[in-house]
């Protein structure tokens, strides 16, 4: 694994800071404003991961025909209803440039981390997608995970249509 550099600090922030990107993630309250919010965030994701030791975390997708992040690919427990407090359920997710959408980059890097959980135990793995978001509805369905609906058991009630994949007997 190698470390963040300024390229890549650029390029978070370029992701993170576009509405079109923005406005499936909670409704953009979290969109960056300022470039040095990157490192910031960084710093914040490896804080908030550093306890579970790699199982979960945000990791870069780079193509290795570009050796530019295309986006990030995701792991962790869902928060609860109070939008804080992890539950047993486990999210996969992926936030991707727009530069970089329909290529298939979200899909691969997710079977990859679907795969190691699977393998480490874990007997199945939500997608959760805000309505209307139909290019992530589409990798949750190419992953092969089944839609269940609408639910809003996490983060704060959200409404989130919600996916689920079950380790493969």
């Amino acid at each position: 694994m190698r470390s963040v550099n300024e390229t890549d600090l650029d390029r978070i922030y370029d992701i993170y800071s576009r509405d079109e990107v923005m406005r499936w993630l909670g409704g953009g309250s979290g969109r960056m404003t300022d470039p040095a919010q990157a490192a910031e965030r960084v710093r914040s994701w490896r804080d908030r991961y550093a306890p579970y030791r790699d199982r979960y975390g945000l990791w870069a997708i780079e193509p290795r025909a570009t050796g530019r992040a295309a986006g990030s690919v995701l792991l962790k427990p869902l928060p609860g209803r109070d939008g804080v407090t992890p539950t047993d359920d486990i999210e996969i997710g992926w936030h991707l440039h727009p530069d970089s959408w329909g290529h298939g980059y979200a899909t691969e890097a997710a079977r990859a981390v679907l795969d190691r959980e699977f393998a480490g135990g874990a007997r199945q793995v939500y997608a959760v997608v805000m309505a209307g978001n139909e290019a992530s509805t589409a990798v949750a369905r190419r992953l092969g995970m089944t839609h269940l609906g609408v639910r809003t058991g996490w983060y704060a009630g959200a409404e989130l249509e919600t996916f689920v994949l079950s380790r493969p007997d």
